[in-house]
């Protein structure tokens, strides 16, 4: 008779435990990025190439307490994506969206978040024990590109990131250009000659209410209700939230004419703008970013040109260089870290 099988169950393989994954012992910056929507903590090497990153959602709302944890959560957790040992950490750059004190290290106010005298450098400070340096977020990008991007090699660089808001940097002969307690150049908020149904002072308008993605995406709303931007209309209903940068670009592409309308205005005041900036400060480079001027590149670069043209005073305006920003969402955080390097931040 055939033998029965053996139905005793047989020993379990035993299973090596995993090695552990050896941590690079180099130098390393942590570079923040403080949105009003998202964070990103970027660990950077001492070339400032990204070893690796966290992102969280920023949700202001949820109060300053709860957003202070997730500033040091996202730092931990990038560091263990990049696999580097946190004894190798030199310093942390951050760069806020609002006024900040770069003295003290303090994010003064922060609208799009409603937090106000949050003590960044002193918390970031006491738990890693390392230098701190908080800065607006795009300072932090203009200086990023005037160290690494597309302003390499000039001596002075206006910044401008039409986004919500409109903001700006201005770096001159290797030094952001600041206030002693309070950070500077908020374009955006030049008062201009005009009307607008949100102007909190009759007679006047804000410049970012003329020229911000936020200011033509409601021109874009009023555009669909009236059926001058049909296309948009189709794939948005005139939705404000739903009216981004890659929308707005393809209903300028699309020929309608309350689209080139809306766009010749906006960069047309964009242009007074910055001509305010060239009669003042006189740069010899413009960079432009932000998701809306990535969109259309050429149509920005080739308006504005015109239009500061237009308004400065011509011996200011002729040769100065404009280009498009090169380091794309990693700006600030390069650009936080690059400023702490700067001033003695590490290695």
């Amino acid at each position: 008779m055939p033998k029965k099988k053996d139905s005793t169950p047989k020993a379990a393989a035993k299973v090596k435990p995993a090695k552990p994954v050896k941590q690079k012992d180099i130098p390393f910056w942590i570079g923040f990025d403080l949105g009003g929507t998202k964070m990103l903590a970027c660990v950077l090497d001492k070339n400032y190439q990204v070893l690796g990153t966290a992102r969280k959602s920023t949700n202001g709302s949820d109060g300053q307490m709860k957003g202070r944890k997730k500033i040091v959560t996202a730092i931990h957790e990038a560091i263990e994506a990049a696999g580097v040992n946190p004894k190798g950490l030199q310093g942390i750059g951050i760069g806020c969206p609002g006024l900040v004190n770069p003295e003290k290290g303090v994010l003064i106010n922060a609208p799009n978040l409603n937090w106000n005298n949050v003590q960044l450098g002193t918390m970031l400070k006491g738990i890693f024990k390392k230098p701190v340096v908080v800065l607006n977020d795009v300072d932090a990008g203009t200086f990023g590109e005037y160290k690494l991007g597309a302003g390499k090699g000039s001596r002075s660089l206006l910044g401008v990131f039409p986004g919500t808001g409109v903001g700006a940097g201005f770096v001159y002969n290797g030094q952001l250009v600041m206030g002693r307690a309070v950070s500077a150049m908020e374009l955006g908020m030049i008062y201009l000659p005009g009307t607008h149904l949100g102007s909190p002072h009759d007679g006047t308008v804000l410049l970012e209410d003329l020229t911000s993605r936020l200011a033509l995406a409601s021109q874009a709303g009023v555009a669909c209700y009236r059926g001058q931007l049909p296309e948009l209309d189709k794939k948005t209903r005139g939705n404000l939230r739903d009216i981004r940068s890659k929308a707005l670009a393809n209903a300028l592409r699309g020929g309608d004419e309350a689209g080139a309308v809306m766009f010749r205005n906006s960069i047309r005041y964009l242009g007074m703008g910055v001509a305010a900036v060239v009669n003042l400060l006189a740069p010899d480079h413009v960079t432009l970013g932000g998701g809306l001027v990535e969109e259309l590149p050429t149509v920005y670069l080739n308006m504005l040109k015109a239009e500061v043209n237009r308004f400065a005073v011509p011996g200011l305006a002729r040769g100065v260089k404009y280009s498009i920003a090169k380091l794309g969402g990693t700006a600030v955080a390069i650009g936080s870290v690059a400023w702490l390097r700067e001033q003695g931040g590490g290695a």
